[in-house]
């Protein structure tokens, strides 16, 4: 389990700790707006189109095999992105980082399944909540403490090579350690190679214009979403032919008929299109509008990752007794956090904001720390062994899809915001943290429906 974390955390990381280094990596390399873009966003695409597949074969062939697989390709392309030399090599390396991460995280979640029984997933889940929260909040605070340890010309390129040895370490450990294929997994069978290409097409239609929508104007966008939308209702439409008769759908739609899964996909979409974007929009305001160098904006975001670190460990401990109610009362303390900091920054201007922050971003920290982990414990825990690694797959599809729409949408009101007031960064902070409340509330809505659900079950 520590080797899977270890790779989670790695690979969770690279989502957001390139976020500093883009002004160096821009000025070093010379990259147009748009590979910048592609460095950032591309990652996340790749991310995203892999994670069923790569489940859906763990639980097929042995997650040992897929995670020692991804992790050597992600140490790889890690390896390559430090060397990189050019805009396209270093946008490929990032494309390749991006899918090999995509391999080896349903891994994780399919090994907490297949290594622990129901009654003791709570604590590795809560683990592994931990490691999700602390990886996307650190990682602007770690990508500045390297670049100012190595130096603002190159040490840019320290941020990808530190995962080299890591990952060799995880690679050896991993063999030794991780189980392999056992009777509890799925049959050795396909894994539907229409459906793959189908899911693959439609999320990549879906996220494509959203990871570009500041590079991209027009219809194009809405003609590009809705074709990927049609193509994810041929997918259902085909899995559903499969398991009429009998074939090897890659994603098991019957796994929707259980509302903790149904619901709980639902939230951690909703969430994860806030939670990850404000720390996108943050990192621009405590830069570019406050003039924080890149550690003064990491260690400024630290409070709320030691709160979601706190609140991950012990969310997974009690998650088992208090249920979805955990997950309600998390929400309301991610939005009370961030309602606070509206406050504090109403109050506190210039470089004082960034401190006045610290105690409303503990707060919801600890209050996500409650959200992440206990929701994926109880959206996988009803979930068979043997689709576990799929089921994982489509969770954590609909976070990075989740992560896409919070990035357009809050990006979109965030710049126009700027634009409108003159480059005003603390007044498009708070308008995009308005969104990002919306979504919270969204999340709200659908853990509270599985909570009202759950009460109505046990009544009758």
């Amino acid at each position: 389990m520590t080797v899977a974390l270890i790779a989670a955390f790695m690979t969770l990381l690279d989502v957001s700790i390139v976020n500093v280094a883009l002004p160096s990596i821009q000025a070093d390399l010379g990259l147009s707006s748009g590979g910048l873009q592609w460095v950032l966003s591309g990652y996340a695409l790749a991310f995203g189109l892999v994670l069923v597949p790569a489940g859906r074969f763990g639980d097929a062939h042995g997650r040992r095999r897929l995670f020692v697989v991804g992790l050597a390709g992600f140490t790889l392309a890690s390896a390559a992105a430090g060397l990189a030399d050019s805009e396209l090599w270093l946008v490929c390396a990032r494309l390749v980082q991006g899918a090999s991460a995509g391999v080896v995280n349903p891994q994780v979640s399919g090994l907490v399944q297949q290594m622990f029984k129901p009654a003791e997933r709570g604590k590795p889940f809560g683990a592994l909540g931990a490691t999700i929260g602390i990886s996307t909040a650190l990682g602007p605070l770690l990508g500045g403490a390297i670049i100012a340890i190595a130096g603002t010309e190159s040490g840019w390129r320290w941020i990808f090579y530190i995962n080299v040895p890591v990952g060799v370490v995880a690679i050896v450990l991993g063999t030794r350690w991780i189980p392999g294929h056992t009777g509890e997994e799925a049959p050795r069978r396909g894994i539907d190679p229409l459906g793959v290409l189908l899911l693959g097409a439609g999320v990549a239609l879906v996220l494509l214009p959203l990871v570009q929508e500041r590079e991209w104007h027009g219809p194009i966008v809405w003609i590009l979403i809705l074709a990927g939308i049609l193509v994810l209702g041929v997918f259902v439409g085909w899995e559903r032919l499969q398991l009429r008769r009998r074939g090897s759908p890659l994603v098991d739609l019957r796994l929707f008929r259980r509302r903790s899964f149904a619901l709980g996909s639902l939230l951690a979409l909703a969430y994860f299109a806030g939670f990850t974007t404000t720390f996108f929009i943050f990192t621009l305001f405590l830069q570019n509008g406050l003039r924080y160098s890149a550690l003064e904006a990491g260690l400024t975001v630290t409070p709320f990752a030691l709160g979601s670190a706190s609140g991950a460990m012990l969310g997974g401990r009690i998650v088992n007794r208090y249920g979805r109610v955990l997950v309600v009362t998390g929400l309301c303390m991610v939005i009370a956090g961030l309602a606070l900091v509206l406050l504090a920054l109403h109050f506190v201007e210039g470089r004082g904001a960034g401190f006045a922050t610290a105690l409303p971003l503990l707060l919801a920290g600890i209050g996500s720390g409650l959200v992440i982990s206990p929701n994926q414990n109880l959206t996988l825990s009803q979930v068979p062994v043997a689709e576990a690694g799929s089921a994982g797959g489509v969770l954590q599809t609909g976070q990075r899809i989740g992560s896409a729409i919070g990035i357009a949408a809050i990006g979109a009101v965030f710049f126009s915001r700027l634009a409108t007031t003159g480059g005003n960064y603390a007044e498009a902070f708070r308008t995009g943290l308005y969104v990002t409340i919306g979504f919270m509330v969204l999340a709200l809505a659908a853990a509270t429906a599985d909570v009202v659900a759950g009460h109505r079950e046990r009544v009758r």
